[in-house]
């Protein structure tokens, strides 16, 4: 199969990448390498002879019309977003613009692309979401397939819009969709503004590490390979029409996942006082939702697919990464907004 990867320099995206070139799939990456996206998460996989890049912005029709009539893909995997919550506080143009336009502009360019082939029954139009799109949870429950949208952040707001032109282009048109919504993600390569590597980082450098409101906040966590392999899951054998909920059955609350990443520090590591200790709770995010939780059924049932490690095996490995390439992470610092308490202007 050809797949587009829009996105595939990111964190998720770049995961998505080395799994399918791996599996034997090929890929053209298009990204428009915008602050978060690094060219040296594909590194591994840049070489085979099954992978392009190339460089272009979701936001930029004409762009988007040239790459597939060049490479005419059999499915497009749509990953490229604006995600960071606390910079969509700060400024929400950028995720309107990305998330909303740029999806847009994408599926229009790929009706385009699969009418004037025939509009071949094999071809999809995979769309990346979250599950950030439910809003909150309170102490129990799961979200599920069939629970109501209600976004509370500008990111989650931009992504349900997304989420519902997907399904529109598919009823209206007939575009052969998959709509997947994942919970929090985590593991190598992910860019240091995100909960778990400012956590390491900061651990690291000897700096206090924040943890917003009293850290109660609670979310399922997702190793980003399981996820990658979910998506190629539900990419070969994933219903037209249908969405997935992709959970990793891991909750943790986010003081604990801290203190989880401390302790891993601590044995790895060791200072002359525990990493915990660093531990600082400062003001909360406005809008921070309280807790989120996937039902995984339906992929479970219908697929076979389930996670393959526990949170505490999947932030083991990420820690070690981390610790073995300081060459990858310590650039990125001095990217904009990275070390930066963002989203406070709410």
């Amino acid at each position: 199969m050809k797949i587009l990867v829009t996105g595939g320099a990111g964190f998720i995206g770049s995961a998505v990448v080395r799994h399918a070139i791996r599996s034997g799939h090929q890929v053209v990456n298009l990204d428009a390498l915008t602050y978060a996206a690094n060219l040296e998460n594909v590194r591994p996989v840049a070489d085979s002879p099954g992978y392009a890049f190339v460089k272009a912005d979701i936001r930029d029709r004409a762009a988007l019309d040239a790459v597939l009539a060049e490479h005419a893909p059999d499915a497009v995997m749509h990953l490229a977003a604006e995600s960071h919550v606390d910079r969509s506080i700060d400024g929400p143009g950028d995720f309107i613009e990305t998330n909303i336009t740029g999806t847009f502009n994408l599926l229009e360019a790929a009706r385009a692309c699969w009418m004037r082939n025939g509009r071949p029954e094999s071809f999809r139009f995979h769309h990346i979401s979250t599950d950030e799109v439910y809003g909150t949870l309170g102490d129990t429950g799961q979200f599920t397939e069939d629970t109501p949208y209600a976004p509370n952040s500008p990111y989650s707001a931009s992504k349900a819009a997304s989420d519902h032109l997907v399904r529109a282009w598919h009823e209206t048109y007939g575009l052969p969709v998959l709509v997947t919504n994942c919970s929090n993600n985590y593991g190598p390569y992910h860019f240091p503004e995100k909960l778990i590597p400012v956590v390491i980082l900061k651990a690291l450098a000897g700096e206090p590490i924040p943890v917003y409101g009293a850290g109660e906040n609670i979310r399922d966590w997702l190793y980003v390979e399981d996820h990658a392999d979910a998506l190629l899951t539900v990419l070969e054998k994933g219903a037209v029409g249908r969405t997935y909920n992709i959970g990793g059955e891991n909750e943790r609350r986010n003081i604990d996942l801290v203190r989880t990443i401390c302790a891993i520090l601590d044995a790895k590591r060791p200072m002359d006082r525990p990493y915990a200790d660093q531990i600082t709770f400062v003001t909360d995010r406005p809008g921070h939702d309280l807790r989120y939780a996937i039902d995984p059924t339906r992929i479970r049932t219908e697929l076979g697919w389930r996670p393959s490690v526990t949170v505490e095996q999947g932030l083991e490995r990420t820690v070690q990464w981390y610790l073995d390439n300081e060459d990858w992470w310590r650039p990125l610092q001095e990217r904009r907004g990275v070390g930066q308490r963002l989203g406070v202007s709410g």
